[in-house]
């Protein structure tokens, strides 16, 4: 007998960002700008809370929706920083990772058939989510002469109209596209017109480099339909603690935590003790790692403009989206790994509208930054 895979499963391909990551440690002396993960260490209060947290044997299950001052800690720093309001008991749900969060409310919402239209460009677990929720994936493909926002325009060229779900993702990886208040409100009315239930991955909220950063939930009529999404990876430099949360109705988080209670049971114990330090206490530390990042991407910027390689503005998270060189952004992104060791990851990995480009992170130190654009100088020579 022969185990088969089910056809929802061989319907998703494999990560196309693991491919390259798995041809760079095939060669030495690489230069990854490939990963999405901060150079920096997390927070050294917070390693220290979870460290005590250990050596104090805490290391039980906590509440199946996380540790309610955890929560409470959440419900303070959005009301403060990001001006969202939700109840700790019933609108907060602590989840391993953002990426669970995200499976767990397109499973909670999803129902067989349902479309589920996804802002493109965008972070490879979306399309895969609304396929094992049994939803219909819908491309949005966001334009580079609007600066990679979503519009009214190409949510309607794309059929969305008709969508019950809309992903959506700013800070945006792999683009770094940001969008303003101004920007957001007709995709608000957009959402509320054809009653969209909309799901907003705000995981670089923080890491928002020209304007303050702005949830869609904030806009008249859209907390009620939003389900916002952020964590510890990115701002706090967290990514191997495996700690998101989400932030919704209480009827849909009530929904999410259900299924969260058959699969994770609860997120890890440990790493909710370095969160709760993190986010009471850690502010200075994260606005120097933002500073770091706006330095260095105001370095990659103006190195991409003196090369020739046209890219606009990226002004979130920690990546830059250049137009590739070649046609095959595939292809020139092998290339310059093969000749220069120097590691991108290709568009098209992103889905539509990503081909073309090149995911470039500046998630590394500025010495190394240096050298890669020197190594991708002498290649484009």
């Amino acid at each position: 007998m022969t185990i088969e895979p089910s056809a929802r499963a061989e319907a998703v391909p494999p990560s196309g960002i693991r491919r390259f990551f798995e041809l760079a440690e095939q060669q030495e002396e690489v230069i990854s700008l490939g990963v999405g993960e901060p150079d920096f260490s997390a927070p050294w209060s917070a390693r220290e809370a979870a460290i005590a947290s250990l050596e104090q044997g805490k290391t039980s299950y906590t509440a199946n929706r996380g540790k309610l001052e955890l929560r409470e800690a959440i419900a303070d720093h959005v009301a403060a920083h990001h001006d969202l309001a939700y109840d700790s008991d019933e609108e907060i749900l602590i989840t391993t990772g953002v990426s669970e969060a995200i499976d767990l409310a397109l499973r909670a919402i999803v129902d067989p058939g349902d479309t589920v239209a996804v802002a493109q460009p965008a972070y490879i677990s979306y399309v895969p989510g609304a396929i094992f929720a049994g939803g219909e994936p819908l491309p949005v493909v966001t334009r580079p002469e609007d600066e990679f926002t979503l519009t009214p325009e190409v949510l309607t060229e794309s059929g969305a109209r008709d969508a019950d779900v809309l992903v959506m993702n700013y800070p945006n990886n792999p683009t770094g596209a940001t969008m303003t208040r101004e920007q957001l409100e007709p995709v608000a009315e957009f959402a509320r017109e054809h009653d969209l239930t909309v799901l907003s991955d705000e995981v670089y909220a923080q890491l928002s480099y020209e304007h303050e950063h702005t949830s869609i939930a904030t806009l008249p009529g859209m907390r009620e339909r939003t389900i916002v999404f952020n964590g510890f990876s990115k701002a706090y430099a967290m990514t191997g603690l495996r700690l998101g949360y989400a932030l919704g109705p209480a009827g849909v988080i009530e929904a999410m935590n259900r299924i969260h209670q058959y699969t994770m049971l609860s997120a890890p114990t440990t790493p909710q003790y370095a969160a709760i330090e993190a986010i009471e206490s850690c502010d200075d530390e994260v606005a120097e790692m933002r500073d770091q990042y706006n330095r260095r991407r105001r370095f990659v910027l103006s190195r991409f403009e003196e090369l020739g390689l046209d890219c606009f503005p990226a002004s979130g998270a920690f990546y830059a989206f250049p137009e590739s060189p070649w046609d095959d952004s595939d292809a020139f992104a092998e290339a310059l790994l093969e000749e220069e060791g120097v590691a991108v990851v290709p568009g098209d990995v992103f889905g539509e509208g990503g081909e073309g480009h090149l995911r470039v992170s500046y998630a590394t130190g500025l010495g190394e930054l240096k050298e890669a654009m020197a190594r991708l100088e002498s290649f484009l020579s």
